[in-house]
């Protein structure tokens, strides 16, 4: 199969990319580096740096003429969103439909596209783990530009008859977030236990999240690929919650290091407990996250401190 990856030299592109590659796809990667590293586009793959949002990339993807696209460039930050709003609109927003555009008008079959747990909001505890059809509530403008491709994704199937997975992520974890946010807490607090540096919980450290190994991410986006159940909507997340205090637990086991942190008042957008369930991709994807938490952040933690902390 021909595919493009926006985003693949970040971190969840990294290593989709890698693993489409062993399985004998043909890759092209259209990156601007601003949230990526060239060095992890892998041997194999081709390359394009870019801007979604530019005209150009009609003429790239009209040239590969690829039968399916997944799409990860993003501005991934919900502070970044807060701060600037017209900004995330304009990389997540317009970016999409530019992505969308050069698509239908090249003959792509099938887009899949990198949601978020953020177009849920703070749902109250009892509702908790949270279907695929449960109402959407954002907080934060990132989660808002999540919830409006994904209507656009909608009517661009209703209309031009464009193929669509979308993936809502739970929080995505593991090697290689080199930088900005998106890699998250974990990934986080990884480097800077690997460079000896304080740790920051904003919050009690009793606020959870549904943390996943980013190899299960790549699995299921390629599941996402090839699945007969398209058009449809999945989590890919744990099903399982852990809090801040748990995380920091099983880093101090994986460093060896006391790991006291300070704490400081929660932050706009933040989301207070999210955990998803995942029984409609196991089901209908045959998908399901193989990573334990403490294993994956002995992953990461050991790249981290491999790294230098960088």
């Amino acid at each position: 199969m021909n595919i493009l990856v926006t985003g693949g030299a970040g971190f969840i592109g990294s290593h989709l990319v890698r693993k489409l590659l062993s399985m004998g796809h043909d890759v092209l990667v259209v990156d601007d580096l601003r949230g990526g590293l060239r060095t992890n586009v892998p041997e194999g793959a081709g390359f394009v740096c870019l801007d979604i949002n530019s005209p150009m990339l009609l003429d790239v993807m009209d040239r590969g003429r690829f039968q399916c696209v997944v799409h990860l460039a993003a501005q991934t930050r919900v502070d970044v969103s807060i701060k600037d709003p017209y900004g995330d609109a304009r990389d997540n927003v317009m970016g999409t439909v530019n992505v969308l555009e050069c698509a239908r008008k090249t003959g792509v079959q099938r887009i899949v596209f990198a949601s978020s747990a953020a177009v849920y909001g703070n749902p109250p505890e009892k509702d908790l783990p949270l279907s695929e059809d449960y109402p959407l509530s954002p907080l934060s403008f990132y989660g808002l530009s999540k919830v409006t491709i994904e209507s656009y994704l909608r009517l661009y199937h209703k209309w031009y008859g464009l193929d669509y997975v979308v993936l809502r992520f739970a929080n995505v974890y593991g090697e290689r977030a080199e930088v900005g946010g998106e890699g998250g807490v974990i990934n986080v607090f990884a480097k800077r236990a690997a460079r000896d540096m304080d740790i920051t919980v904003y919050g009690d450290g009793s606020q959870s999240r549904d943390y996943i190994y980013v190899g299960d991410i790549a699995n299921g986006i390629v599941c996402a690929l090839t699945t007969e159940q398209a058009d449809e909507v999945y989590h890919l997340s744990t099903g399982r919650e852990s809090s801040l205090l748990d995380v920091l637990a099983e880093l101090r086991r994986a460093s060896g290091k006391e790991l006291t942190p300070n704490f400081a008042r929660m932050r706009k957008g933040d989301i207070y407990r999210s955990v998803l369930s995942n029984e409609k991709a196991r089901r209908l994807l045959g998908w399901e996250p193989y990573m334990k938490l403490k294993d994956g952040i002995i992953l990461t933690y050991q790249y981290a401190a491999g790294q230098g902390g960088r």
